[in-house]
């Protein structure tokens, strides 16, 4: 990553660390048992879950697995979660770079990332290392937003997800995380888009602060083109954002040799 990237990620997510906990977003169960069921793993899987955050699915991954290693960038964030799964025995915690994974080549059965790639400034390191890093028919499983495949869409999405979170660096659309799985010998086993419903007021407070900042955002949303205000299903009530709803995709992905 880019130093000026890594300083942004890492500011966010420090001040922000318990929120990444506390996440009614990220501690969906839903989302944890699907990530369980489409894995199946066993006891004898060494797992990786990176950009771990508030370490839910390290967590669901860790009463299954052998052993489960919770990466992350931010140190005060994994601390934090460290310290709150302080009762799970066997994960253990790096601070690592996901563009940069300080192990071995062929070192994990299972690889897991979730809600995190639209912060790395370089997709296709962070897939040549999840390649890398996994043995052979090794099983990857990633959950991210994504942004629409229409051009306009997906500079709208973005958009709003800098001007909210300036560590936000882009949503990809589908169609570019399936070249990437292609030229990282990673084959897609199975793969589903869904849209995500978010509760405006929660989610613009995560990560912004001052109340004009908070506002120029729901400013974005009111005045958005009628195509947008449809695609993410923008809702207004007395004059003020409610919700709206993003795609999210779930893929899961096993390496080959050739």
């Amino acid at each position: 990553m880019s130093d000026e990237a890594k300083r942004h990620v890492q500011e966010v997510f420090s001040k922000n660390k318990q929120a990444y906990v506390d996440s009614s977003t990220h501690k969906k169960q839903s989302d944890l048992d699907a990530i369980i069921e489409w894995l199946k793993p066993s006891p004898s899987d060494k797992a990786l879950d990176i950009a771990t955050g508030g370490g839910h699915v390290a967590k669901a991954l860790s009463l299954h697995c052998g052993i489960v290693f919770a990466t992350d960038l931010t140190k005060d964030m994994l601390q934090n979660t460290a310290r709150h799964l302080n009762s799970q025995q066997n994960i253990e915690y790096v601070v690592a770079d996901a563009e940069q994974l300080p192990f071995l080549d062929d070192s994990f059965d299972l690889v897991t990332c979730r809600i995190a790639p639209h912060h790395f400034p370089s997709p296709h390191h962070f897939i040549e290392e999840v390649g890398r890093v996994l043995k052979e028919r090794g099983k990857f499983l990633m959950i991210d937003n994504v942004a629409p495949e229409e051009d306009e869409l997906d500079k709208f999405y973005n958009r709003f997800e800098k001007m909210r979170d300036y560590s936000h660096v882009r949503a990809l659309k589908i169609s570019e995380w399936e070249k990437l799985f292609r030229n990282n010998r990673l084959t897609i086993k199975k793969q589903m888009i869904r849209k995500k419903a978010m509760p405006f007021p929660d989610w613009v407070r995560r990560t912004l602060d001052h109340e004009a900042d908070q506002k120029a955002v729901e400013e974005f949303f009111k005045q958005a083109p009628a195509e947008a205000k449809h695609h993410f299903s923008i809702t207004e009530e007395n004059g003020r954002v409610q919700s709206f709803a993003i795609d999210e995709y779930m893929v899961f992905v096993e390496k080959h040799s050739s």
